[in-house]
This record gives structure tokens, sequence and C-alpha cells, in this order.
């Protein structure tokens, strides 16, 4: 099938340079309007849907962030795989400011957010043992590797609610005694809505920050994390323009199961699904909803 690459784009990231054909679109969705318009093109002959995650000016905190709107368009417009792009701090004295990570595991410590497609009248569980895609993951890596960035492979990411940063204890907890290597406040419930849609999924993490726990670093200074933010953009778009040539045009099956993920998903019986979360469902589950 042909692929389309789906760019999720955060702090800093609200804009794709280079695509041909470009024009932003409108994309109804029954879960909501996205965070913005989508602006399609093609990149390296490949097709492109770059989406600003908190929308051009940044006008979304991550609560408010429509997460699920945000995914049922990226699957209305034949998105096939999503690279997400977000800012984040640094628990790992050797993650430093300026690093990427492909985060690869997460703990979900938000709390007022839309997690699921599914619900009364249509139930599914999917796995996500294993919430990104290892495959994209390592293309993402070798796109970034190879514009000169030091990327961290591997990595699990701490999921606040936010706004507010965290506090020193909260810091020292996640990093002593859970073992997080970074945190941001946008990956979830983002990572577990696009295995529901059966998207592969990969999430890039530039680190701006040490959170508040180094000792040399202190709290969080945003207009540190603002000055770190422009340099990681423009690695972050010549990570995409090559990573856009490698992926190349054909989107392959998924070895790693990502595009099946609803397989054995649904549990409610087909004569007790309810007709109009069918419908709302269409474009994430319409594969085996039939």
């Amino acid at each position: 099938m042909d692929r389309v690459i789906g760019v999720i784009g955060g702090s800093g990231l609200y804009q794709i340079d280079g695509l041909v054909d470009a024009q932003w679109v409108t994309v109804a969705s029954d879960f909501g309007a996205p965070s913005d318009q989508i602006l399609t093109g093609r990149l390296s002959g490949v097709a492109m849907a770059f989406l600003p995650r908190h929308g051009r000016g940044h006008v979304h905190s991550p609560t408010s962030v429509p997460y699920r709107a945000n995914i049922d368009a990226l699957k209305r417009l034949g998105v096939t795989d999503v690279i997400s792009v977000s800012a984040c701090g640094s628990f790992r004295e050797d993650m430093a400011p300026g690093d990427f990570v492909i985060v690869d595991q997460f703990i979900d410590r938000t709390f007022a957010r839309e997690k699921s497609f599914f619900g009364p009248g249509l139930v599914a569980h999917v796995s996500v043992a294993h919430p990104t895609c290892g495959a994209l993951g390592a293309v993402c890596a070798a796109a970034a590797h190879a514009q000169g960035v030091r990327v961290h492979e591997g990595g699990t990411y701490l999921a606040m609610e936010g706004p507010q940063f965290s506090t020193l204890a909260e810091s020292r907890l996640y990093r002593e005694v859970w073992g997080c290597d970074v945190i941001g406040m946008t990956n979830m419930p983002e990572a577990k809505l696009a295995r529901e849609a059966e998207l592969c999924y990969a999430s890039v993490a530039m680190i701006t920050d040490y959170d508040s726990w180094h000792p040399e670093h202190g709290s969080v200074d945003i207009s540190d994390i603002i000055r770190t933010l422009g340099g990681n953009a423009d690695k972050a778009r010549g990570m995409i323009t090559r990573l856009a040539a490698d992926l190349g045009a054909v989107h392959a099956p998924c070895a790693h199961g990502c595009d099946r993920a609803l397989e054995h998903a649904i549990m409610t019986a087909p004569d007790a699904r309810d007709p109009r979360m069918v419908a709302k469902l269409a474009a994430v589950a319409g594969r085996v909803l039939g």
C-alpha cells in the first residue's frame, strides 16, 4: 500500500520545509476539531501530512490537545506511519539538552484526557506492552544520526498532565525510584490512540532541560527551553527530510503488527454494537468493523 507519513510536531516544530504541492487542508473528525489544519504534500516523493500538535501559535495546552481528533484526522488522510516529535526533560546526565531520544516505553501519569476511541456500545482492548513501532523508531534514529544529532535509542518517557513542570520531589521519584529517562506532557494518550488506529508510531523526544532534579541546573527555566527548542526544531526538520527518503513510498505490512492491532481486540459482539459507535469509528477501526 502507499505510505503516508504523518508528523505530529510538538513545541518548536510548527511547520515542515520543502514540501512539494503543499497545502493546508481541513479534516473533519467525529471526535471534534483537530489541533489545526493539516499541511499535506510530498517530501522526497513520499506523501506527508503534518499536524502541529498545539496548533499554529501554540494555542493548546497539553491537556486541551484534541488527541483523538488528531489521530482520527490523520487516519482519514490515509496516514500509515506517525512520527511524534516533542520536547522533553531529561532524568539522565548523559541524555543532555540537544540530544534526541527514541522512546520505546511510557509511564502514563495523565488523568484529564480521553484515552480511547472505544467505549460503551463498542468495547476494545489493544495491547500496548510495546507502545511504539521498533522498525519505525530505528529509521528515525538513523535519520537523526545522519544529521549529526546525538541519539539515544530506547528510553522510558514519563507522561505527566502538566501544564506545570515537576516539583523537585516528583522529579526525584521519577528518576531515582521509577527509573524513567525523560519526561513530557504530550505522548500520552497519543501513543495509545495511534495503536488503536493501527498506525505505526515512533516517538522522537527532543531534550531541552534536566527537569528539576539536577543540582547544577536547578529548576526548569522556560527561557532556556525556548532557546534549545530552536536548535532542536532545525535538527528535527533535517531528520524528517532524511527519513522520508529512507522509508520510501511503499508501506509494507508492519513486522511488529502495529497495522493489525485490532485483529482480536474488539470484545463487543457484532449484534450488540452501537451503530452510532460503529459509524464514528469508520476511519479508526473500519478495517475490522466492515
